[in-house]
């Protein structure tokens, strides 16, 4: 079985906005499958499947950003799922809009979800597909604009990622970690 961990705050004023980049994608992913979302003991929504003839866990902690590898960490212990098998998605500053990059492993970037996760699971040794947000246009705190909301327009450019996306999912989960890189690496 994989976790395919998507990070974000709970709330619906957390909705829209770009640090919940993770969680509209599983969304996305969730609606794409025909998959809904339920509470659990774990503090977070989640849901059981099957993608591509792999057995996945969907999960969103429920815990906010900062203490996401509380959830994931008991959930990958309740189902003895290594850190390898644990795939994150989640914002990224550091990309232009919709931009996607995939690493196999690594710190946390500034990212105070990603941060969580290693303390939590005790290893940087996990999957990432980022996606980016870029920066702002206007000089304002880094933790202001990750709240924001995307406009309209740039919701619907980051959703229309969500198909490459998704296929990089596939691709991991058929194959491996460094022939999804590949692919999602390699595109603009």
């Amino acid at each position: 079985m994989h976790l395919l961990v998507g990070l974000g705050n709970p709330g619906t004023q957390y909705a829209t906005t770009r640090h919940n980049l993770g969680f509209l994608a599983l969304d996305y992913l969730a609606r794409c499958h025909g998959f809904a979302f339920s509470s659990s003991k774990w503090q977070a929504e989640i849901v059981k499947g099957c993608l591509w003839g792999k057995t996945v866990q969907l999960v969103k902690p429920m815990t906010f950003m900062n203490r996401s590898g509380d959830a994931v960490a008991a959930i990958s212990r309740f189902f003895k799922i290594p850190a390898e098998r644990i795939l994150v998605v989640h914002d990224d500053l550091d990309l232009d809009l919709a931009r996607i990059k995939m690493v196999a492993r690594g710190g946390a970037g500034g990212h105070n979800g990603i941060r969580s996760l290693i303390q939590g699971l005790g290893t940087e040794s996990f999957p990432r597909i980022k996606v980016g947000i870029g920066r702002p246009d206007q000089p304002i705190p880094a933790e202001r604009y990750v709240l924001s909301g995307f406009s309209s327009a740039e919701l619907k450019t980051v959703e229309e990622r969500f198909v490459t996306l998704e296929e990089g999912l596939r691709i991991f989960l058929e194959q491996d970690v460094a022939a999804a890189m590949n692919f999602l690496n390699s595109l603009r």
